[in-house]
Formats: C-alpha cells, sequence, structure tokens
C-alpha cells in the first residue's frame, strides 16, 4: 500500500511538473464554420510541441496549449496562416485562403 502511495505522488509531481512547461494562449482567427474549426485543429493536434488546440468558430478564437520548447507562437499563428486564415496580427497566406471551400473564406457564411 505504501508503494502505491509513493508512486501516486511521484507520478502527480511529474504531471505538475510537466504542466510548468507547457503554454496557453488564445488567438484571434478569421474561421468561420465546422469545417475551419475541423482544418485547423486537424493540423495543430498532429504538431510536435502542441499539447491540444481547439477553435470556438462562432467567437473566432483558437485555444492552444503547446510546450514552448518545442514551438514558438510565432511558428503557430504561422501555421495558421499558412492554413489560410488570420492569426491575431499575423495575416492569412492569400494563396491559401483563396484555396478554401466558399463557406471558409471572409463572410463566407454570410452568403
Amino acid at each position: 500500500m505504501k508503494t502505491i502511495l509513493i508512486i501516486c505522488i511521484a507520478f502527480m509531481a511529474f504531471s505538475f511538473k510537466q504542466d510548468a512547461k507547457t503554454q496557453l494562449v488564445t488567438i484571434k482567427t478569421s474561421a468561420e464554420c465546422g469545417e475551419c474549426k475541423e482544418r485547423i485543429e486537424s493540423k495543430l493536434n498532429y504538431t510536435k510541441g502542441i499539447v491540444f488546440s481547439e477553435l470556438d468558430y462562432k467567437t473566432q478564437v483558437l485555444t492552444v496549449k503547446f510546450k514552448p520548447s518545442k514551438i514558438t507562437l510565432d511558428q503557430i499563428k504561422q501555421i495558421v496562416s499558412d492554413l489560410g486564415y488570420d492569426a491575431d496580427d499575423v495575416k492569412a497566406n492569400v494563396d491559401a485562403k483563396k484555396a478554401l471551400p466558399s463557406c471558409c473564406q471572409p463572410h463566407g457564411m454570410d452568403k
């Protein structure tokens, strides 16, 4: 029983130490629909250094938890831009934006 308690405490300490090495940020995007959400989350959630990403397309806010030792905030914003979406002050890649489906184009959901 004592061994299990020690293992649990060690695991918890390790978990807290890992959390201290991550950063949580929010990024304002130009994403407008569920397809945008799928595209952005799919790319980011399979990117080295990103723990998780979640886009609320109704508010256009992307939440990303990442490891700054593996990837920078600027790199994350560039990935979003390369997908065709604005990411805070980083404007969307023009060619990627043009290649998006019509619903994902700026104001595409208004049509």
